[in-house]
């Protein structure tokens, strides 16, 4: 039986003449065709024959576009998804990008536009493949150990992480800003019994107080202002497997109190509705902050903390761990030079000299902007030149050397203001270079755009004259 090498096309409309043109034009592009009249059919479809690509209508009875998106990127983040419409309207849009939708088609679109977009999610999708191709030949068997380090600390992280896996405890970790929280829930995930439903991560500080508990539960159609239809929550969408809560300590009062009932009683209910939702995912947290500390000034409630925490894991930050830089920043080296299309061999002496002497206030997050910039400017090389830390601990915080400066303020005053100014820094040098580009600068960040806009808007950064104080 001969194998079929084509390239698949997913089409999602529930017009069959647009997914008759469509089809045919994919098909002229010596492609293959996928088709699917509804969200359902295309999920299902989606196990059996993965594509290169999946173009989704927004409007469709049942599941709307953007929550078949939000379902293809659970299970398949790496899909470049390109979303239409017939009914134009910036706040679509961006709520599309927010997702992370590779493009967005606004019908009636020419025969160009379309093989236009999806010749670009073509070459998006060989990217991201090639990327993942290349971890794995360089990191075979990639674990934890590989995405974070060799160093003993690794390996006290590693031990816990064991240990807490196989069961079925909350577990809240601990750690500063881009030190790798994510990653240790993935792989709690990933060794737990769990690890055959899905993973969902949500970000308490990056969706509005208004939405949160719409996004975490749910609603019916017509709750409220906007709720064209049924939406089930990210709690149901994790049913079997786990759900990763960002940056707990942001989420509100009232929503921590709503939290802890679900949690109690593993019993939902969808905004507006009435009928009880049964849950079954295991609950994972993390946060930047201290929790003890929030729950003393009481920003957040001591039963909650009790019941999310029934296991407790610290990731290190960077600065703790020196036998993880050379090797994160030679990782990030080989990664992004593929992802920039640029040969550099490695670092000079003096430029491993320079980063195992950093501090990493912003933890390998910042190391690894770090290097992908230090690949931009260097030759074969990248030399202490190309590296450009630009933020030491005064120039972070807009400290003054003088003790009468750092009298007034805490420890803690300090640490969290290094951190914020790191992130802004970050942000505001990203979106430099894509342009203004929010989509690049958040893929290049490697978080969702959501995030993305959240921190814009929390440090008063704009782009192209767009205020994100409003």
């Amino acid at each position: 039986m001969k194998r079929d090498t084509q390239r698949r096309v997913l089409i999602v409309d529930d017009e069959a003449e647009i997914r008759d043109l469509l089809s045919l034009l994919v098909k002229e592009m010596g492609l293959k065709a996928l088709v699917a009249s509804d969200g359902k059919a295309a999920l299902e479809l989606l196990k059996e024959e993965p594509p290169a690509v999946a173009v989704v209508d927004q409007r469709m009875e049942g599941l709307n576009g953007l929550e078949v998106f939000k379902r293809m990127k659970e299970g398949h983040p790496e899909l470049p998804v390109i979303l239409m419409t017939a009914y134009p309207a910036v706040k679509q849009a961006v709520d599309a990008m927010r997702e992370g939708a590779l493009d967005y088609l606004v019908k009636p679109f020419s025969s160009s536009e379309f093989t236009e977009a999806v010749e670009r999610a073509l070459r998006e999708s060989d990217r991201r493949v090639r990327c993942a191709e290349l971890c794995r030949e360089e990191y075979p068997n990639c674990s934890l150990r590989e995405t974070m380090g060799p160093s003993s600390a690794i390996g006290h992280l590693l031990a816990a992480v064991g240990c807490v896996a196989a069961s079925d405890f909350s577990v809240v970790i601990l750690g500063e800003t881009g030190s790798g929280k994510e990653l240790v829930a993935r792989a709690i995930h990933a060794g737990s019994p769990r690890s055959g439903g899905p993973f969902v991560a949500i970000d308490c500080g990056a969706i509005p107080e208004t939405l949160l508990e719409s996004e975490l539960f749910g609603h019916e159609k017509g709750a409220f202002t906007g709720a064209e239809s049924q939406k089930a929550g990210q709690f149901e969408l994790a049913r079997g497997g786990t759900l990763f809560l960002d940056e707990i300590s942001n989420m509100p009062k009232p929503s921590q109190a709503k939290l802890l009932r679900v949690i109690q009683e593993k019993v939902l209910y969808r905004v507006g509705g009435v009928k009880p939702i049964r849950i079954d995912a295991r609950i994972v947290v993390a946060c930047n902050h201290d929790l003890q500390g929030c729950i003393a000034s009481g920003a957040f409630r001591q039963d909650l903390y009790f019941r999310l925490n029934d296991f407790t894991i610290t990731v290190p930050p960077l600065r703790e761990r020196p036998e993880d830089i050379v090797f994160l920043a030679r990782r990030f080296l080989d990664i992004a030079s593929f992802e920039l299309n640029k040969l550099v061999k490695g670092f000079s002496d003096k430029a491993v000299e320079a980063l195992l002497a950093y501090r990493w206030p912003g933890n390998v997050r910042q190391l690894r902007s770090v290097v992908r910039r230090g690949i931009l400017l260097a030759d074969e090389v990248i030399t202490e030149k190309e590296l450009d830390f630009a933020w030491t601990l005064e120039a972070a915080c807009g400290f003054s050397s003088s003790q009468e400066a750092w009298d007034k303020r805490s420890l803690k005053e300090i640490v969290q203001g290094n951190t914020m100014a790191v992130e802004r820094e970050v942000l505001q040098r990203v979106l430099a270079q894509t342009g203004g580009n929010k989509a690049k600068a958040a893929r290049y960040l490697q978080i969702d755009s959501k995030t993305l806009y959240a921190k814009m808007k929390r440090y008063g950064i704009w782009t192209n004259g767009e205020s994100h104080h409003e």
